[in-house]
């Protein structure tokens, strides 16, 4: 049985949608993003252009295969915040993905089970209005032989429909290439059986 060898992002950061519950407005926003670097400039823009918000609260999923996350609740009550937000990004199945909601207290509590709710609801809107796309996990195959192979290895990678991340061709060649992660133990077979090709995968 293959692992799932693809995941789904977004195409771009997302339209800001709107909620109100009770007088107060929801913000909410969803951003790819591939790093908590990024994530961290992202929230620390918001805080400065919402600085009369009364919480900015995200939650993210990074990792092709969905391994890292994180919720936040900015001083909302424990849990209900950051993590009905999350649960957004498991529904919705998305990864390398941030989605922001801003709050602006409108002077009516919302009780634990209202904001759960309503964070919720902010983020379902805030990812319905992305666009979301399926990518492939790709790995890189590192192909190094002699030029009179040129011919030979070219014809593998025309054959396979690859792409070629770089290459440097001297005497010696080197070639790198994208191959689909649930192809690449057939694809590095293949060169692998022809005599004079080295090839190593880049971790």
């Amino acid at each position: 049985m293959q692992e799932i060898d693809c995941y789904k992002t977004l195409a771009k950061t997302g339209e800001e949608t709107f909620f109100k519950d009770r007088g107060s407005k929801f913000i909410g926003q969803a951003h790819p993003v591939t790093n908590e670097s990024e994530i961290d400039t992202i929230i620390s823009d918001l805080k400065t252009k919402h600085n009369k918000a009364s919480h900015v609260c995200y939650a993210w999923q990074l990792g092709k295969n969905y391994e890292h996350y994180r919720a936040n609740d900015d001083g909302e009550p424990s849990n209900s915040a950051g993590l009905p937000i999350y649960g957004q990004l498991q529904s919705f199945e998305v990864t390398q993905t941030l989605v922001t909601v801003i709050r602006y207290y409108g002077g009516t509590n919302l009780g634990v089970g209202g904001l759960i709710q309503a964070y919720k609801t902010a983020a379902q809107f805030a990812l319905e209005e992305s666009t979301i796309i399926t990518k492939t996990i790709t790995e890189e195959l590192q192909l190094k032989f002699e030029y009179p192979l040129l011919h030979t290895v070219m014809r593998i990678i025309k054959e396979e429909q690859l792409d070629i991340a770089k290459q440097k061709m001297e005497l010696s060649c080197l070639i790198t290439i994208d191959v689909r992660k649930n192809d690449l133990n057939r694809i590095q077979d293949r060169f692998n059986a022809v005599f004079g090709i080295e090839s190593s995968v880049i971790e």
